[in-house]
């Protein structure tokens, strides 16, 4: 997938514990680790806005793009 899960290097900038997080968002600490290894497949902005304020952040701070060579995207959006 395309989209980089970096949420595991800003907890780990932050200090910050993922129950921490878990808490303050209202997720499990397992949906928190599904998320971090970037095996979801969305997220609700409003989740991702918790997290974002919880760590002191922007979203771009926690996701990034890398396209990959086996069209993936292209071929969606035909």
């Amino acid at each position: 997938m395309p989209i980089i899960v970096k949420l595991d290097v800003m907890l780990a900038e932050r200090k910050v514990r993922s129950k921490e997080l878990a808490e303050f968002v209202g997720i499990t600490e397992a949906n928190l680790s599904l998320l971090k290894q970037g095996k979801v497949k969305g997220v609700r902005f409003e989740t991702l806005a918790s997290i974002c304020e919880y760590l002191r952040c922007q979203p771009g701070d926690l996701l990034k793009f890398e396209p990959d060579d086996t069209g993936e995207i292209a071929a969606a959006n035909q």
